[in-house]
């Protein structure tokens, strides 16, 4: 089982973060890369340093080293997160365009037909946004803005995270323990329900 792992440059960076401890905590693979933006917002929005996140995956690659495994169709994988997803890299996706791995290996997973989901941050979002958003759909990638669920009663800025992270998983069939769900782990008692 492996899983390959995008941080790019869009403000989030602990949703990436999250989604290689959820792997890590699953006993799947990663593979990582993080564009230059990326690392940038790691510095602004984070105590971590590259090696930091580096050792919560199992392998890491240079976002410049596109002959590597994951830029290549007959590297098996499960499919591919990004998260967060900058409008930039969305766009290049989008349009097929790969000047780097990151955008490479979405490429790929999209023509071998494997799932990839986009955590898209932006927002109010414009029609070239919404455009790209709607190629990525039609190639078959997932869009999933990781929106909190307030259903859930998070009692902290790190259980929405990891919520959004575990869901955006389970999009690519890894169910993280523990992630509450509608229905299951949550319902509206009768004294709550909105009339």
């Amino acid at each position: 089982m492996r899983v390959v792992v995008g941080i790019s440059g869009a403000s989030g960076f602990r949703y990436g973060v999250e989604v290689l401890r959820l792997l890590r905590q699953m006993h799947v693979e990663s593979h990582l890369v993080i564009s230059a933006a990326g690392h940038i917002n790691r510095e602004h929005e984070t105590p971590l340093s590259e090696e930091d996140v580096n050792a919560l995956a199992d392998v890491v690659y240079s976002n410049t080293d596109i002959g590597c495994a994951i830029a290549s169709g007959s590297f098996q994988t499960m499919g591919m997160i990004i998260a967060p997803c900058s409008m930039h890299s969305l766009a290049a996706i989008a349009n097929g365009i790969t000047p780097n791995l990151l955008t490479r290996a979405a490429d790929v997973i999209l023509k071998e037909r494997r799932k990839l989901v986009l955590m898209v941050r932006e927002t109010p979002l414009h029609m070239g946004h919404i455009r790209n958003m709607l190629h990525v759909t039609e190639a078959g990638g997932i869009i999933f803005p990781p929106v909190p669920a307030l259903y859930a009663k998070p009692q902290s800025v790190d259980e929405i995270i990891r919520h959004s992270a575990a869901r955006a998983l389970s999009l690519l069939n890894v169910e993280c323990e523990g992630m509450p769900r509608w229905g299951k782990d949550i319902s509206l008692s009768q004294k709550d329900k909105i009339i």
